[in-house]
């Protein structure tokens, strides 16, 4: 992946100026941090004491069998809570002023599976800069083969049917991504600045965290749990498909819908827009009014707010998402957004079936336009 990409600065980046100075002044006149207040560290304590709670039970409530596969469910979108709600913000320096306080709660990546280093790597670095750029925004790797997202790629039968399939794949996400994406994105050199190797601490905690989460969620049940190993295995895979489902499912809705851009520019050529013209070109916000999407998503509903402003946190978006429209319209600067959850998921599965049409399809339809 080359990512020699340029920006275009001119007049256009007086955008962003004028919606930072916009949003500084909210803040400012409102008297508030933009890091966590007490809504965010009464979720932040509500979601640790859940996951405490369904992995206890996981293991020694006794009860039938169908109520362990709900735990486990429960216990998989748990994790994925946690994941969107406090892991994503720490990590951007979002949760609180203190760095290592957004350090302390980023630890709790490693242990709901993922890792720290690679997640700021691809996501932090990569992705926040190159948003949607084909070749260049690591996040684009759904499932490279399987999944066709950009016209560049070849072309199968199957994908004809990916706007179905797809759905069932992404319940499959996060095995991929704990026991396989993290490693083979954490030796990729194309991942690498300036080709430098990860520092040598990163390889040990890659190592120790992923076996510290095989133990705790593998080796652990198959010791002490009061069932077969075979029904272990499979409440497990229950506790992996929902986690799957969400955030699988979650992730695809800011980027790979109908509304937005996906540039696709050859190696060392230039975007022509400021880069923050390009995040509102690339990125979708859906359900930006229903206060239960914010609530759970952690704010990842709101992700033109989120690409604006990463070091703020997400309880602060709704508030902030009507400064960011309202420039945005007096600037003629795009603002999408699918209204509601199942609108978004519906602008994606469009966009899956227009990336998987037939060669022969796309020429009638393009004929009939």
């Amino acid at each position: 992946m080359n990512r020699n990409i340029k920006f275009e600065d001119a007049g256009s980046s007086i955008f962003l100026e004028t919606v930072r100075e916009r949003t500084k002044n909210y803040f400012d006149a409102n008297k508030i941090s933009t890091k966590a207040d007490w809504r965010m560290v009464a979720k932040t304590i509500g979601l640790l004491l859940l996951w405490g709670l369904l992995y206890w039970s996981f293991l020694f409530a006794n009860v039938p069998l169908f109520l362990k596969f709900i735990i486990a469910a429960g216990l998989g979108i748990t994790m994925g809570l946690i994941g969107f709600n406090i892991c994503h913000d720490a990590l951007h320096g979002a949760y609180a002023k203190s760095p290592w306080k957004n350090k302390a709660l980023g630890w709790l990546f490693n242990a709901i599976g993922a890792n720290v280093y690679v997640w700021k790597m691809t996501h932090n670095r990569i992705h926040h800069t190159f948003t949607n750029i084909v070749g260049h925004d690591a996040d684009l790797e759904v499932a490279p083969g399987i999944i066709r997202i950009h016209e560049d790629e070849p072309k199968k039968w199957i994908h004809r049917y990916q706007h179905v399939y797809a759905f069932f794949l992404y319940s499959l996400s996060s095995i991929s991504w704990f026991f396989k994406k993290d490693y083979m994105k954490f030796f990729d050199k194309s991942l690498r600045v300036n080709g430098k190797k990860p520092p040598r601490i990163e390889y040990f905690n890659l190592f120790f965290f992923k076996l510290v989460y095989y133990a705790f969620f593998l080796i652990i049940p198959l010791l002490v749990m009061e069932v077969a190993w075979w029904q272990v295995l499979l409440l497990l895979l229950v506790m992996h498909l929902a986690e799957g489902t969400l955030i699988g499912n979650v992730f695809q809705l800011a980027h790979l819908v109908e509304e937005t851009n996906m540039p696709n520019p050859k190696q060392n050529a230039e975007i022509h827009d400021s880069w923050a013209i390009h995040q509102m070109r690339t990125t979708a916000n859906f359900a930006r009014g229903n206060p239960l999407a914010g609530f759970l998503f952690g704010g990842l509903n709101y992700q033109i707010e989120h690409h604006l402003f990463p070091n703020v946190c997400h309880v602060h978006y709704p508030d902030i998402s009507v400064i960011v429209k309202a420039t945005a319209e007096e600037f003629d600067v795009p603002y999408l957004e699918n209204e509601t959850f199942s609108s978004a998921l519906k602008s994606h599965s469009n966009f899956l079936q227009k990336m998987g049409r037939p060669k022969k399809t796309e020429e009638l339809l393009s004929a009939k336009v």
